[in-house]
């Protein structure tokens, strides 16, 4: 089981994890929401595509583009379509 914690509390968890670059993508469904909320804050990636940010808020803290994901990625990252990754202080382990 693969866990994403922040701030002291688990964002995400999920056995079905797929790593691409060194990076854990967790299945949105195994995100936890309440502690996402969307950035403006975009990205490109030659290969996977057009990157889109959420922030996390975990009790009253925010860190600002914590998290990506690719709602459209491009035919060489199709496996990432629907996964979340974490960086800038999450812990993934």
């Amino acid at each position: 089981m693969v866990k994403a914690i922040w701030n002291g509390k688990v964002i995400a968890e999920s056995d079905a994890t797929i790593v691409v670059e060194g990076n854990h993508y967790f299945p949105i469904e195994s995100v936890r929401a309440e502690y996402l909320s969307q950035s403006t804050h975009e990205t490109v990636c030659p290969w996977k595509g057009t990157a889109s940010y959420y922030s996390l808020e975990v009790d009253g803290k925010t860190n600002p583009d914590a998290a990506w994901y690719y709602a459209f990625p491009k035919s060489a990252a199709a496996q990432i379509r629907g996964m979340v990754a974490f960086w800038r202080g999450v812990q993934v382990s």
